[in-house]
């Protein structure tokens, strides 16, 4: 049987799906937490400023806002124009509706991909890294978040008892698997570390930040952040 078009997908557009409702249903904490390592840890405003930056699965636009205010000439692209939407409330971006299996830019458009939290929601997590360094410029910097692997069976096991009702796809990556597919993309990793070490979100508060300089336990961490740069 042929494969379902991205477009008639319900799965690759559940987050689409409830749009409207995303904000009351999202863990504050939790988005909170990322921007706390995205915009603390991993990027400087020096980084963004005129730079041309993607946010590639941007959602409800919360990244997108602070890049916007430290300056990037920002491109936001996310599935459907419902969320496109709720980023456009949030900041001026050029929104673009697309895939981050084939996105919809020619090679080397970017000095700044930012992609948090994403390609896991993929049928193929491997291209939709491929694909974010393809558009990477030289000397653009790559930086993703994702689940790890490893904690994989535990949100099955949530999954099935319903505590925790999801629709969309989930394809986790492996800590050191995530570093080998971006320096086959031709990238260089400058860091990967994990976030979150204990697996619920009332650990995502600020208090909490400390467990994730914890290195050796990096890779056993719920999830990944890495760096990385194109060569220039």
């Amino acid at each position: 049987m042929p494969a379902t078009p991205p477009e008639r997908d319900p799965r690759a557009f559940f987050y689409e799906s409830f749009a409207e409702e995303w904000d009351a249903r999202m863990d504050r904490n939790e988005i909170e937490k990322r921007l706390r390592l995205v915009f603390s840890r991993l990027l400087r405003r020096e980084d963004v400023r005129g730079k041309r930056v993607l946010d590639a699965g941007a959602g409800m636009g919360y990244f997108s806002r602070v890049l916007a205010e430290w300056g990037a000439r920002l491109v936001a692209l996310d599935m459907g124009p419902a969320l496109l939407g709720k980023v456009r409330q949030k900041c001026a971006a050029q929104a673009v509706a697309g895939s981050a299996l084939d996105l919809p830019f020619s090679d080397h458009s970017f000095d700044v991909v930012l992609c948090t939290e994403v390609i896991e929601h993929t049928t193929d997590p491997r291209r939709a890294v491929a694909e974010l360094c393809r558009v990477s410029a030289p000397g653009c910097l790559l930086l993703l978040t994702t689940p790890n692997r490893l904690w994989r069976p535990a949100v099955v096991v949530a999954t099935a008892l319903r505590l925790r009702p999801y629709q969309g796809y989930e394809n986790w990556v492996g800590y050191r698997q995530l570093a080998g597919w971006v320096g086959a993309a031709g990238m260089r990793v400058e860091r990967q570390s994990g976030f979150n070490l204990l697996p619920h979100t009332f650990f995502c508060r600020p208090t909490f930040d400390f467990l994730d300089g914890i290195g050796f336990l990096h890779p056993l961490m719920i999830n990944i952040a890495l760096r990385a740069r194109r060569p220039a």
